[in-house]
């Protein structure tokens, strides 16, 4: 799903429910002039439900939505402000679309880095298995003569020549899927640094969003446990959950023991006392600002590095390469000599 496209549509909705449009007529409005894709089909269906009288409940539970947004859209329903339930995730959308579009430019580098160290390294495989290798070693074996330490050690190498292809292939691969498979978004972002800062925003941007909505914190902090389901955050909302269960009011108990969530997010949202919502939302302003901060710098140091590691690969490879015609410069400076 494009985040900003669907902040977009929610900001749009929003003003025309204000306006005073129905919904069923402001959601066929919108899904026409939106492009060709999932997001429009789930919301066309989704109209359609709704003119034919299906409850909200009902509606939005067949549709392939976020469970945030679906659980926001309740509330509004509920609290009879669903434009103000529009407002709050077309902003949590717009600044989770802001955020990842910087994360993932950051990965764009190495993706092309490993991308050219993959192709090179192919190509030199490839040019000695079928070209240079038969041909040199029948040369080398009818010369006679001992063949320079550099060319032994490059012979050694070349002996193994595919592992180059494979190694950079596949960490190609693993930075791709990364970047594009969503179980492995959820798995390593939380592990590396920008990413974590980005996910701990997100996390309390929902909950700051849910609890402005109404919904009680052991639920809100359910719900964001689900969605974050299968990632390492999971086990502290659930451990958040028990320790609410358990009678334990102060946010700084419920959250004293943590694997992910740094103690600076615990004592922010802490800070703001019994208003959590304005500490979820404080603590959200500020780790998104420390994610795009690490982004910015690992930005301005990715680039010489991945200059510095593509010029490696050029020069690795063409030891290989230079270390197999070493005998002849010998031969040749050895017939001038004589």
């Amino acid at each position: 799903m494009k985040y900003d496209e669907f902040a977009f549509f929610n900001q749009q909705l929003a003003a025309m429910l204000r306006d005073g449009i129905p919904l069923e007529g402001a959601l066929r409005r919108l899904c026409a002039e939106m492009q060709r894709g999932q997001l429009r089909d789930e919301l066309q269906a989704l109209e359609s439900d709704l003119a034919n009288g299906t409850p909200m409940a009902t509606a939005l539970q067949a549709r392939d939505l976020p469970d945030l947004y679906k659980r926001m859209i309740l509330v509004g329903v509920k609290s009879n402000d669903l434009p103000g339930a529009l407002t709050m995730l077309a902003d949590y959308f717009q600044r989770q679309s802001s955020l990842w579009m910087r994360l993932k430019g950051l990965m764009a580098y190495p993706l092309i880095v490993l991308f050219i160290a993959f192709l090179i390294s192919t190509m030199v495989a490839i040019i000695w298995v079928y070209v240079l290798g038969p041909s040199m070693a029948g040369v080398f074996g009818g010369m006679g003569v001992r063949l320079p330490s550099a060319t032994l050690a490059a012979f050694a190498l070349m002996d193994h020549i595919w592992v180059f292809p494979f190694a950079f292939g596949l960490l190609f691969a693993s930075v791709l899927g990364m970047v594009f498979i969503p179980a492995w978004q959820r798995k390593f972002r939380w592990c590396i640094p920008a990413f974590k800062e980005a996910s701990v925003s997100r996390v309390a941007a929902s909950l700051n969003m849910l609890l402005k909505g109404g919904v009680a914190l052991p639920d809100a902090i359910g719900l964001v446990e689900q969605l974050e389901s299968n990632t390492s955050a999971a086990g502290d909302l659930m451990q958040w959950r028990r320790n609410i269960a358990s009678g334990i009011a102060n946010f700084s108990e419920i959250a004293a023991v943590n694997q992910v969530f740094p103690p600076m997010f615990v004592w922010t949202v802490a800070n703001a006392g019994d208003d959590l919502a304005h500490g979820f939302d404080r603590a959200s302003e500020i780790y998104q600002a420390r994610a795009i901060h690490r982004t910015e710098v690992a930005l301005y140091s990715v680039l010489p590095i991945a200059a510095f590691f593509l010029g490696l690969v050029v020069l690795s490879q063409a030891y290989l390469v230079i270390s197999m015609f070493l005998p002849f410069f010998s031969m040749i400076s050895n017939l001038s000599g004589s």
